[in-house]
């Protein structure tokens, strides 16, 4: 599969994860910091996973099937959390989740080279 394929994931990835870096920010000059502690942790995990994403879709590797679908529960678990919140910041984290979550299973889904085990000897754990 060609990385212009993954271009809508790559791209929701990159987006995400700054919206995320943004909410972690805000949040973290918030008056009551420790309320937005899961939302912060949560933030800080979706940034990285999305930029780890972002980097194996474009390689084409072949794992960027399965870590598309791991991203995408992580953007999920992110999204809700930010939407329990009123900030314009986390209401836009997690529009930004949501969007990354469905282009990252759809990217997932597409049976990209994680999908394929010819000539690997993967086994499930």
């Amino acid at each position: 599969m060609q990385t212009q394929q993954f271009q809508t994931a790559i791209d929701a990835c990159n987006a995400c994860a700054l919206a995320c870096d943004a909410c972690a920010r805000a949040c973290l000059r918030e008056e009551d910091v420790k309320m937005m502690s899961e939302c912060i942790a949560l933030d800080m995990d979706c940034a990285q996973i999305c930029r780890l994403t972002a980097s194996f879709l474009a390689r084409d590797s072949q794992f960027s099937g399965s870590l598309s679908q791991a991203c995408a529960e992580v953007c999920d678990a992110c999204g809700e959390e930010c939407a329990r919140h009123q900030a314009q910041h986390c209401q836009e984290c997690a529009r930004a989740c949501r969007l990354c979550a469905e282009a990252c299973r759809q990217a997932g889904a597409g049976g990209g080279p994680a999908r394929s085990t010819a000539g690997t000897t993967a086994t499930p754990h």
